[in-house]
């Protein structure tokens, strides 16, 4: 075995979040791919989720299912207890529960209500639920904190950094994920858990339905360096990738799956 595949990290069992349908199914798909055991939550247990649950066994991995809404952080002890026991100690966990603004308009009339669940879920849901399953993860044993087997992946969004006026709350919202992977990415280096953040461009899912006409003429003209819609799966490859330890000397970078939007140009 060579010093590089010693560096990899060894599939184990992975949770995430929001993964019954959509860029999580791709999640899940991909980190099973990867030979990771796989836990998926969502809010309901619906015929997307069983769908997804089937495509985790299909690629010969366990798949297990826990029901809950990441906002409610009163209730993580459950979820993260239920997804520890489901098949053993967690070894990735991917924040990708997030939900797209209600209010597209001027953000001088942006309602509270819409703001206050943003946040719920998108920075506070997602906080909480990595500080509740970060302990947990940090009293197992880590081997070499040099190269850590473990992994937390956020899945941000390119509003995290780049302003759009009609879904402030939104904006905003995401805004705090980057600081959040690095904070994370510097307090669990110690314990061998590398923390990344994939930052997903325009792509194609049911959150973007609603602005697909909108778009899509501007993602085929060129609109930035790869004139296509990004897919699920797209996202899905990047977070296998992360997870499996392929990328061992990296940890609280954020990686632009994004086909160059982000790419400043004069």
């Amino acid at each position: 075995m060579t010093a590089s595949d010693n560096s990899k990290q060894t599939p184990g069992v992975a949770f995430v979040t929001g993964g019954r349908r959509g860029i999580g199914r791709a999640i899940a798909y991909s980190l099973a791919d990867h030979g990771f055991d796989v836990v998926i939550n969502d809010i309901a247990r619906d015929e997307s989720a069983e769908e997804t649950l089937s495509g985790i066994r299909e690629r010969g991995m366990k798949a297990a299912f826990v029901k809950g809404d990441i906002a409610q952080v009163d209730d993580h002890e459950r979820l993260v207890s239920e997804a520890w026991d489901a098949f053993g100690p967690i070894s990735c966990l991917v924040n990708n529960a997030g939900v797209q603004t209600a209010y597209r308009g001027d953000m001088l009339e942006i309602p509270v209500e819409s703001l206050d669940r943003l946040i719920g879920v998108n920075l506070r849901g997602s906080f909480f639920l990595t500080q509740r399953l970060a302990k947990r993860m940090a009293g197992e044993p880590c081997g070499d904190p040099t190269h850590p087997k473990r992994s937390i992946i956020f899945v941000s969004t390119g509003n995290a950094v780049v302003a759009t006026q009609g879904q402030a709350d939104y904006c905003i919202s995401k805004s705090g994920i980057p600081m959040m992977s690095t904070l994370y990415a510097l307090r669990l280096a110690e314990y061998g858990i590398a923390v990344h953040e994939v930052r997903p461009g325009i792509i194609r899912t049911d959150m973007t339905a609603d602005v697909f006409d909108k778009y899509d003429n501007w993602v085929k003209s060129g609109g930035f360096a790869l004139p296509r819609w990004g897919e699920a799966e797209d996202i899905g490859k990047t977070v296998g990738v992360l997870a499996a330890g392929l990328l061992p000397y990296s940890t609280g970078g954020a990686f632009h799956v994004d086909g160059g939007i982000h790419i400043r140009r004069t």
